[in-house]
């Protein structure tokens, strides 16, 4: 991903700092309250656990993670996969505090996954994803965060919810609109405040003077509180406090709460590591993807014991703190810290920041995440790789990441086995004594049977026919299969098949060795076959 290809340059050019990187740390806080609020509804448990794990997920990954400035807290991802888990456990009766001690002992053995991951260095293996993938991935997350930003207009929650009147309306737009204009103009002027941190306080200012003048009430962070929970007065909050997870110490506890763990785990990982990579892009870094899955599990893991949702990688806020300049350690801790003297001290003016100045923040995020030169490539790209970008960008939308993912490397790895199929290729020729000698160059597998069979001309070819593997593998099943059509069809014509260099496996799956005339086997070649018939 060429950053200078979109449409707005996300990265800016500023010298590395402390200034920058506390500055862009405050931002973030501030973007981090609604959304971690927001997620803890979803996963169906009080605002506060959001909160916490938002501020232990943010300072234990800026520590010991792998990618400095990349921002991590409550996200959505984990909470719909933990909803279940708490829907099921309240179906059967459980206590409120109950059913958190399972949620809480699903969290720790989520960072224990993680953390078993990283030990085995199998971070590495994100790399693999192809760029197509990552293009997909990175549209449609940035069309989540815009479509997610939709229930900020509504008043209300679930069915009750409606539109804002038009007036309100049309005054919420247009201080979206300038959030945006200042975070867009400001650097252009000058750099010494992130100019995201400018327009919250710029919007939240002009929307307590008009509130003073009683020309208009904003919707702000409290009243998006209280329209999920009424009975919640304020986000303050104490310390978070070590406790055992209140939970059953059994197999039966243990097999309810394993597979939303281990999938929790792995949902988790993919985006925490796909971040890694877009974020690596856009500073022109390398962060650690193995130190990444350690610092995600063991933030976890300690979320678990703290009374937090648990969590991973977040991109509309790592790419907030990246658009503010942050780009050191030093940024991930201070937004968990200023998150945390939000919950102790300031959470009166957290909760007056109007939801238009956050909504325009996330907006620019959008604008800036969004490969706006995908549209531009998809005429010259291959047409493989064009449709991979637009399925994993609708998949991530109307599903999920891990899904996206999983899907857009499967259908990208067909693709590669189907392009590779078509070129299997062999050195003909005919020897001094009339035999055709077919020298295999190319890897015989599912995806190159066909093409391997149409290689042959059974009816015109001369009474000796060789096939040479030397420079050939042969892979699965369906290259067996292939090489038992080729004898048969040679038998038929009562001609003789010499196969050349084969290993010991395919000297045993081979069924018409009847056929063949000659069969030359290497003992100690290693190649081995994907066959149920070996295992």
């Amino acid at each position: 991903m060429k950053i200078g290809n979109k449409l707005f340059k996300l990265k800016i050019e500023r010298p590395r700092s402390l200034k920058n990187d506390i500055l862009s740390g405050l931002t973030v806080a501030l973007a981090l309250v609604p959304e971690a609020v927001a997620f803890s509804f979803v996963a169906k448990v009080d605002p506060v656990i959001g909160l916490y794990a938002a501020f232990m997920m943010g300072l234990i990954t800026a520590i010991f993670g792998g990618r400095p400035g990349m921002i991590s807290g409550a996200t959505g991802a984990v909470a719909v996969i933990f909803a279940p888990l708490m829907l099921g456990l309240y179906g059967e009766g459980l206590s409120t505090e109950e059913a958190n001690g399972y949620l809480f002992g699903a969290v720790i053995l989520m960072g224990i996954f993680q953390m078993l991951f990283g030990f085995f260095k199998l971070g590495k293996f994100i790399r693999m994803v192809p760029h197509p993938v990552m293009l997909g991935f990175v549209n449609g997350l940035a069309i989540i965060i815009f479509k997610s930003q939709f229930e900020m207009f509504y008043v209300g929650h679930g069915e009750e919810s409606h539109l804002l009147p038009g007036s309100d309306l049309a005054i919420m737009g247009g201080m979206i609109a300038l959030t945006m204009g200042i975070s867009f103009f400001l650097p252009k002027l000058t750099k010494a405040v992130p100019a995201t941190l400018m327009g919250i306080v710029t919007v939240t200012v002009i929307s307590i003077v008009l509130e003073k003048l009683n020309l208009h009430e904003s919707r702000n962070v409290l009243d998006f509180v209280q329209g999920m929970d009424p009975a919640k007065e304020t986000i303050a909050a104490g310390f978070p406090r070590f406790a055992l997870p209140s939970m059953p110490v059994s197999w039966d506890a243990l097999r309810l709460i394993l597979p939303f763990s281990a999938l929790a785990a792995a949902v988790g990982l993919i985006e925490s590591l796909m971040t890694l990579t877009l974020v690596d892009e856009i500073t022109e870094t390398r962060g650690r993807g193995n130190k990444e899955c350690i610092g995600q599990g063991l933030a976890n893991l300690v979320n678990g014991f703290f009374g937090g949702m648990g969590g991973c990688a977040m991109i509309g806020q790592s790419m907030i703190n990246i658009r503010g300049g942050g780009r050191g350690r030093t940024s991930g801790i201070s937004a968990a810290l200023f998150l945390l003297a939000i919950l102790l001290f300031a959470a009166p003016l957290v909760e007056i920041i109007p939801l238009a100045a956050l909504v325009g923040v996330m907006f620019m995020v959008v604008i800036g995440t969004f490969e706006w030169s995908s549209f531009r490539v998809m005429g010259s790209v291959p047409k493989m790789d064009a449709f991979i970008i637009v399925l994993v960008s609708v998949v991530t939308v109307l599903f999920d990441l891990a899904i996206a993912v999983l899907v857009g490397i499967i259908v990208s790895a067909l693709g590669f086995a189907w392009q590779h199929g078509k070129k299997i290729h062999a050195d003909v020729k005919v020897d001094e004594y009339g035999t055709k000698v077919y020298h295999l160059e190319s890897a015989l597998f599912f995806g190159s049977a066909q093409s391997f069979k149409d290689l042959f001309d059974p009816i015109n070819d001369p009474k000796d026919v060789v096939i040479d593997f030397k420079k050939a593998r042969v892979y699965d099943h369906s290259a067996i299969e292939a090489i038992n059509i080729i004898t048969e069809r040679y038998a038929d014509q009562g001609k003789s098949l010499h196969l050349l260099n084969l290993s010991r496996e395919c000297s045993e799956l081979l069924e018409r060795a009847d056929n063949i005339v000659e069969l030359s086997v290497i003992d100690d070649l290693e190649w081995h076959i994907a066959d149920d018939r070996l295992d």
